[in-house]
């Protein structure tokens, strides 16, 4: 018998394989103290997943020795990404989106899309001209929330890159293609002049757009509409999760065969009276007016908090099989995903970070990756005086040996996407895998002592990438990961 003591932190290794013989894997007691687990006989079968035998092969991952994980063979169930677009504060295109980043640049400016002056916060990752000409209709462009319009941009440009134009789609099985969009807060600027329309002026004077231009599914439906996908089609909306949240479950869409291709990720547009004023209430914000480039400091000792962003990600998620029969454009493969729940705090993370170690050790078994495999993680690293600690301390719990992993945030230079976020940094991920350079986590001047990761700081670094994740956590508890690498056929 072979006996692990577990704390109260305690995460071990899971596979549904290893329950049937008698292993308990991947069991997480974080809620309560168990002071021994019982393991039945281990023996040197490949699908055991835990051997104390020499003479197996195996790999080190966090209190056990683990036989190597397998990862997904079958090509309709691997998932490789085909296509990006985003509408971001560095514009529309993906290259100067990434050389902005390698450069160092920060996105954060003065507000100046409404009369901030009375505001604490006079600031944001507020995004400038910009133009949906060629993808939106001018009726529409004007009728439309920037959320939708910065998700049919982003989309329809995605669909272009993966070679799926509307005259490709229009030869295709559009039942099999899917849209999955969410948005953490929707047409929040629908919703704000519908009530300011009703208090003013009465409810007559409600926009009848003021319902449909509201609600969080319509960037899917809408892009669906103009496309003609015909696939599964809703949003998620899990805060500043949100767009993990979607890629994950797109690509279990495909996995479940319910689907050939899925379009997905997160879009947002709240730098708004009340989105900025609503963080401002939460006490979310860096109030650093006087130099507001310098206010996202992800993991350095004096940063106050985040700073609003936003904008749009879209990834095109394809089987393999399909990928490969329409000839496609791999540019890179989703290996897996997690999504979990602190159960602990509506706005706080946990202190100990044991939802967030447990959704990275679920989404690495997800992917079949080991731990000692990950050598690069985009972190959520909002500036946020807890949230940046708790991810690090949930990163050191899994990854045992960081000395050459390498952590960066892009948000020091977009701000905050909230429900977008996860849409701008799968790309910045994608990019990474792509180039071998990883973009810097700027204004990186006095490095808490408890990040001992490399954090790319000030200047970007080659780094081949072997296998990268990129983690979201949202308002609520919300924590997602996702894991990609370099497509290998």
């Amino acid at each position: 018998m072979a006996t692990f003591a577990s704390a109260s932190s305690c995460v071990l290794i899971n596979s549904k394989e290893s329950q049937r013989n008698g292993v308990s894997l991947f069991q997480y007691n974080g809620l309560r103290p168990v002071e021994s687990m019982q393991f039945g006989a281990i023996s040197c079968d490949p699908k055991v997943s835990i051997s104390t035998s020499a003479k197996c092969g195996r790999i080190k991952a966090m209190a056990s020795t683990v036989s190597a994980p397998k990862r997904e063979e079958d090509p309709k169930k691997r998932i490789v990404i085909t296509g990006m677009g985003l509408v971001s504060v560095f514009g529309n295109d993906i290259d100067a989106f990434y050389n902005k980043l390698l450069e160092g640049v920060s996105g954060i400016s003065q507000i100046d899309r409404f009369d901030a002056s009375e505001f604490s916060v006079r600031f944001a990752g507020q995004i400038r001209n910009f133009s949906s000409k060629g993808y939106i209709d001018g009726k529409n462009d004007r009728r439309l929330d920037d959320c939708w319009r910065y998700c049919l941009v982003s989309g329809k440009r995605a669909l272009e890159d993966a070679n799926l134009g509307q005259e490709v789609l229009e030869t295709m099985d559009r039942t099999r293609i899917g849209v999955l969009v969410g948005s953490g807060m929707g047409g929040i600027t629908a919703f704000s002049n519908g009530v300011e329309a009703l208090i003013q002026k009465g409810y007559k004077k409600i926009t009848p757009f003021f319902i449909p231009y509201s609600i969080t599914n319509m960037g899917s439906a809408l892009l669906a509409i103009d496309t003609g996908l015909m696939g599964p089609n809703y949003s998620i909306s899990t805060a500043c999760a949100t767009a993990n949240y979607c890629f994950y479950a797109a690509a279990n869409h495909i996995r479940r065969g319910e689907a050939d291709i899925m379009v997905a990720g997160g879009t947002e547009a709240a730098v708004i009276p009340t989105g900025v004023g609503g963080f401002i209430a939460c006490r979310a914000l860096s109030q650093r007016n006087d130099e507001p480039e310098r206010a996202s400091r992800p993991w350095d000792k004096h940063r106050d908090g985040f700073v609003i962003g936003e904008g749009s990600g879209v990834l095109v998620m394809e089987s393999l099989e399909h990928a490969m029969k329409r000839g496609a454009n791999i540019i890179a493969e989703y290996l897996g995903g997690a999504v979990t729940c602190d159960a602990h705090h509506m706005t706080d993370p946990r202190s100990d970070g044991l939802g967030v170690s447990s959704c990275i050790i679920k989404s690495l078994e997800d992917a079949g990756v080991a731990p000692e495999e990950v050598n690069y993680v985009n972190a959520h690293a909002t500036s946020t005086l807890a949230g940046d600690l708790a991810e690090v301390n949930a990163i050191k719990k899994v990854f045992k040996n960081t000395s050459e992993m390498k952590m960066n945030g892009t948000k020091s230079m977009t701000g905050h996407g909230l429900g977008a976020a996860g849409g701008l940094e799968a790309i910045a991920t994608i990019k990474a895998i792509n180039t071998g350079w990883l973009h810097p986590t700027i204004n990186q001047y006095n490095l808490e002592p408890e990040v001992t990761i490399d954090t790319v700081p000030n200047v970007k670094k080659q780094h081949e990438v072997n296998v990268g994740i990129s983690n979201s956590f949202g308002f609520g508890g919300h924590n997602s990961v996702v894991v990609f690498a370099p497509f290998k056929p």
